[in-house]
Formats: structure tokens, sequence, C-alpha cells
């Protein structure tokens, strides 16, 4: 189960922050693919114990950036990023999603 928190100064359309997805703008609360990608995020968080997931991810985009030198690039290339984009679309996803899947896009 998501709760949603509409935050109108957020920076981006919207981010998980288990169990909330933040959202800047009420309506999007009703965008399935928005919803879908945050969802996945939650499950990524759930299935790290939440906290290490955050560490990873920002250690990850911290490589990243370093990599690419540029901040959306680094951002697109956070394997949790890959896996979510990759499968937002896919509305039925988690329900057959395996454990640990964001790490076969470590290689994508």
């Amino acid at each position: 189960m998501s709760w949603f928190i509409v935050v109108p100064k957020l920076r981006v359309a919207a981010m998980a922050i288990y169990p909330f997805i933040l959202v800047q703008k009420v309506s999007y609360k009703n965008e399935a693919v928005l919803v879908n990608h945050e969802k996945i995020h939650h499950r990524q968080q759930l299935e790290l114990l939440v906290v290490p997931f955050y560490l990873l991810y920002l250690l990850h985009y911290l490589y990243n950036l370093l990599k690419y030198r540029k901040h959306q690039t680094a951002y697109l290339n956070i394997v949790f990023e890959k896996e979510a984009y990759a499968q937002q679309q896919n509305f039925t996803y988690l329900s057959t999603r395996s454990v640990f899947s964001w790490i076969k896009y470590l290689r994508a």
C-alpha cells in the first residue's frame, strides 16, 4: 500500500520514500505510469530493508556522476532507475517480478 503526499515544491514529478509517494501535483496520483514507476522503487526499497536502498542508490549515483559527468545521465544509469524506467509501463510487472530483479540491470 502506498500513501500519497502532495509536495508542490518538489523538484521532480514524484519520489518514492517508503511507504509514501511524494507527488508535485495532486493530478499525478492518477498518472498510472508514474505511480507504477514509484511502486517499483517501493519494492526495491523493501527488499533492501529501506535504508540500505538509499545508501546504494546514492553510491551508484555518485559513481555514475564521476563516470558520466552529467546529472541526468548519472541519474538515468542508476540501476534502480533502469529497472523502474524499463518496466514502468508494464502494469503486471510487480505481480511477476523476482526478488532483486534490479541486479540484472547492472549489466544493461
